[in-house]
């Protein structure tokens, strides 16, 4: 019997938090899952999420996504879920551990900075462990961008 060849992971990104890099410098990240209702995992297959204003807090032994937005689900009717309700994340107990005790002894932070399914169609969300930039870091990083995009205008210019 022939063995199948296994698909290549294709994630499909719902919700990004792209002010999370510039604001933030990444240290780690981790994947979580997130504990959903049928009606958010609909709405999350629109893929209207948002999660700009959103982090990860410490809570009771548990890590949890607050201020993340996910829209109500349309067809739904009465059954719907509160839109910005708090979502429990799924980590390993030594992760959590590893996450707590760098926000707690470090004053490090917990930055969502994506949603997205992966190839078995679960939800996932990629979870940075980040220290806040400097307004002096902010002007380097955009500085820099701002350089490496003229760079590739001249060598695009020139051949």
């Amino acid at each position: 019997m022939a063995t199948k060849a296994r698909p290549t992971t294709v994630k499909k990104i719902v919700a990004e938090n792209r002010k999370a890099r510039f604001n933030y410098e990444i240290v780690d990240t981790y994947e979580a899952g997130l504990v959903l209702t049928g009606t958010e995992v609909k709405s999350l297959r629109e893929g209207k999420a948002n999660i700009a204003e959103s982090y990860a807090s410490d809570e009771g032994g548990e890590i949890w996504l607050i201020n993340s937005y996910l829209p109500e689900y349309l067809q739904a009717n009465r059954f719907n879920h509160e839109t910005r309700r708090r979502r429990k994340l799924l980590l390993s107990k030594r992760e959590m551990h590893r996450l707590q005790n760098a926000v707690n002894r470090e004053g490090m932070t917990l930055v969502p900075l994506k949603i997205y399914f992966n190839d078995r169609g679960r939800a996932k969300l990629e979870l940075a462990l980040a220290k806040g930039k400097k307004l002096h870091d902010k002007r380097e990083t955009a500085k820099e961008r701002d350089w490496n995009r003229q760079k590739s205008r001249l060598l695009k210019d020139r051949g």
